[in-house]
């Protein structure tokens, strides 16, 4: 009977054999966990578990290294997509990503996000937005948004004051060098089902157009 309930079809969760039985540091209810098993799931499915290598920032993921069993380097602070950029020349057949939150990518690496996309560089970004400084204490970020409150911006996020938030979608996607840009969420079930399809269809059809270049 329980060799029944267990059954292959039967099956509702699995573990992505990529991730590693380590307990996570992130806060409950923030939304690395489930990005790093999707993260995880599509490496697999595409096949390339032993050609992967992350880029890990300077942040809430500066730990990424921990939990997924892939070549990981670490970058300095907000420099992921220049350190990616130098990998993926050097081994062209690897699948090289940077993960980063948003005072990694969207504050002190604002400059080598936008010119890494503006060259076309075969790298996938995988941004991390909760607008706000989570590792630091909550503090406003450059993609807060209006009226948003934080720790340092306790009557809310004002224009006149503290100017107005960065769209790094938008922004991405009006540069010439950019391939694809989603914006997903995983709040809930259906978001995390939505993500995970598109997110392995895409990177499999972009993957195979650069590298025909």
């Amino acid at each position: 009977m329980a060799n029944d309930i267990i059954s292959p079809e039967n099956l509702v969760y699995k573990k992505p054999t990529l991730m590693n039985d380590t307990t996570m540091h992130y806060c409950p209810g923030c939304s690395h966990g489930v990005v790093h098993k999707l993260v995880a799931e599509v490496i697999e499915e595409m096949g390339m578990s032993d050609k992967a290598i992350g880029v890990c920032p300077v942040g809430c993921a500066v730990f990424a290294y921990r939990y997924l069993d892939i070549d990981w380097q670490e970058a300095p602070h907000g420099r992921a997509p220049a350190v990616a950029t130098g990998i993926k020349r050097l081994w062209e057949d690897r699948l090289v990503f940077t993960y980063q939150g948003d005072g990694d990518l969207a504050c002190i690496g604002t400059a080598e996000t936008i010119h890494a996309l503006n060259r076309g560089e075969n790298i996938p970004i995988i941004f991390i937005n909760n607008a706000i400084y989570g590792m630091t204490g909550g503090q406003m970020a450059p993609t807060t948004l209006m009226g948003q409150k934080t720790a340092t911006c306790p009557y809310g996020r004002e224009p006149e004051l503290h100017g107005y938030n960065l769209n790094i979608t938008e922004l991405a996607s009006h540069l010439k060098g950019t391939c694809y840009v989603t914006r997903q969420s995983v709040d809930t079930v259906a978001s995390i089902n939505k993500q995970s399809v598109q997110s392995a269809k895409r990177l499999k059809q972009v993957c195979k157009e650069r590298e025909a270049r």
